[in-house]
Formats: C-alpha cells, structure tokens, sequence
C-alpha cells in the first residue's frame, strides 16, 4: 500500500497514514469449506421495512460468508428469508409498531446460543430496516449491541438505525457513543447519521467530511491504542471515507447512480462477509467501500445510472471481486 503522512483535519491532532490502495483479496484454499469462512447475523427490519435486512443478508453471501443469518421481527421474518433464499432466518419479538423489541430479542438470542463462544456469529451486522422509537428502545437497541460487542466479544457493524439509537443513547455520564469503549466496530453512517451523533448539520459534516470521521474513530476508541478498540469509521459518500483514527482511506469507486435506497445496505453486507472471514474491521472496510463502488460501476455501464438500484449492486458483486483480485496480482 501507498502511505503518506499529513495532520487530522479537524481532528485532535496527530498524523494519519494515508492508505492509496485497498488490501489484496485472499486466495481461497482448496479444501474451503463453508464453515471457514464464517457466519453473519443480520439484525434489523421493521413492519414496512422488510427490504433492508434482506438486501445486508443478500451482500454478505455475495461477499463470500459461509453461512448469513437473518433476525427480524417474526410478523416479516417469512418475508425476509422468501427475499433471501440462501440464508436462514430467525424469527425475534416484536413491539406493537413492529420493530424488534429489543429486551426480549436480547433473551431469545441468548436462549439461541448466539452469545455464546462456541455458537455466536463471527459478526453481527445490526441496524438495516429497525426503525425509530423513543428514548428506551434507543437503549434497549444500544443494549443489543453492546452484548455482541463489548460482552460476547463478536465483532459488530452498526449502520442505519442502530446508529440513530446509538446517538440518542449519549448522556452525561459514561454511558455515551463518545465515552464507552466499542469492541471490533465498523459504524457506516451518511453525513447525516454522523451529524446527529456530532449535534451538528450535515453541511458541517461534509465541509470536513475527514475530520469529522477522524475525530469519530478516536473519540469512539475511548483512548485506548489497542487494535479490538480501534473503531472504523465508514464515512459514506462521494469519496467515501474509512479511517480508524490512525489510518484513512478515501474511495474512488463508484457514482451518482449509487445514490439510491438500499446501496448502503448492500454496503453493509459485503464489510460484515469481509470481517467474518477474517480480515480486520479497517481493511474490510476498505476493501468493502472499493467493491462496492465498483459493482456500482459495473451496473452503472451496462444499465445506465438513472435506473440503478440497490440489487444491481448485489447482481455485480462478483463482477467487481473477480476484477479486484485480477487488479491485486
């Protein structure tokens, strides 16, 4: 990789290693097995959002994870797996909105071993379709997080609401995003999610758009310089942004045709299948961000950018991988 050194822009300081290139796909050996290459558990979907998990189970099997499970409330769970056939589905407890209740999800999951070393995911991707709630669901879902992460040891990555519940759930007491430590986590906001969590406007967000998920990366890392707290921040957007607070990486895959519901999503997936097969939080993210971009890319040439949608990504994900190996030899 290329690497150079320059100060954080609007950040605490310090100097970054700028990362040119995203890693090297690895070679898949012969005698694989689906069990080597790990398990995600997707968490999210609501009554009305049954697209979102779907799409994130869709991306993690296209992006190579040995088995994908989805978990979502159990009124849209036949939905869901009729959406993704190759993955399974669990079906969890529900509000009266339905939106995962997030208290007696936790419960049932734990009663599904899925907290436990020897039958939890290899990463949990949480938050794709959840819905908004009040301040208690906001906790209940940041609860649900934290024990993946910071109590199962799993590593987790948090998009969408999950984010939105994580911002709600700061105070002024240790119990903050920007206080609490995050165990192995990749966050994958648009300008908007990381303004909200900032308290200030995406247009702050995007006039400093490194800074600001610099700043992010080192807040959420507590101080800590260890690797399994050293949270990757995946800024999305023209050029999307990943950084851990020590390296960064601006993408420059992808184009305006992404800009459509569910891109994200697909996003999540194929960092989630990266991280359960082994690669680290940040180089799953870079490679995630520059697969992406390029299966948007691909789609963009052969279906024009004005009818792309999020499934067309999906549809070239292997397109994309097969050229980023070819690029990598």
């Amino acid at each position: 990789m290329a690497k150079s050194s320059r100060k954080t822009p609007g950040g605490r300081g310090g100097k970054l290693r700028r990362v040119r290139t995203p890693p090297r796909l690895r070679t898949r050996p012969r005698d694989a097995h689906k069990g080597i290459f790990g398990r995600v558990l997707v968490i999210g979907g609501s009554r009305g959002m049954i697209g979102a998990p779907a799409l994130v189970a869709g991306a993690a099997l296209r992006g190579g994870a040995g088995l994908v499970t989805v978990a979502a409330p159990k009124s849209i769970q036949p939905h869901v797996a009729v959406l993704c056939p190759c993955a399974t589905s669990l079906a969890l407890p529900e509000d009266a909105q339905g939106r995962i209740d997030p208290r007696a999800a936790l419960e049932h999951l734990r009663e599904f071993g899925m907290l436990d070393e020897s039958q939890a995911p290899s990463v949990a991707a949480i938050g794709p379709g959840l819905g908004r709630g009040d301040a208690s669901y906001d906790a209940g879902i940041t609860a649900l997080a934290n024990a993946f992460g910071d109590d199962a040891r799993v590593p987790v990555v948090l998009d969408a609401d999950a984010l939105n519940a994580l911002h709600r759930a700061a105070g002024p007491d240790d119990t903050g995003w920007d206080r609490a430590l995050h165990f192995r986590t990749v966050i994958t906001p648009h300008p908007g999610e990381l303004a909200r969590m900032h308290g200030v406007s995406a247009a702050q967000v995007q006039a400093d758009r490194e800074g600001f998920a610099v700043r992010t990366a080192r807040e959420m890392s507590g101080g800590r310089d260890h690797p399994d707290y050293r949270a990757v921040v995946v800024l999305k957007g023209s050029g999307t942004i990943v950084t851990d607070g020590v390296s960064v990486y601006v993408n420059r895959t992808g184009n305006p045709g992404m800009a459509t519901g569910g891109s994200g999503d697909v996003l999540t997936g194929v960092i989630a299948a990266l991280i359960a097969q082994g690669v680290s939080g940040i180089e799953s993210a870079m490679l995630g961000a520059y697969v992406h971009g390029m299966a948007g890319d691909h789609a963009a040439r052969e279906r024009g950018q004005i009818s792309l949608i999020a499934t067309d990504l999906i549809d070239y994900l292997p397109a994309a991988f097969r050229r980023a190996a070819r690029k990598a030899r």
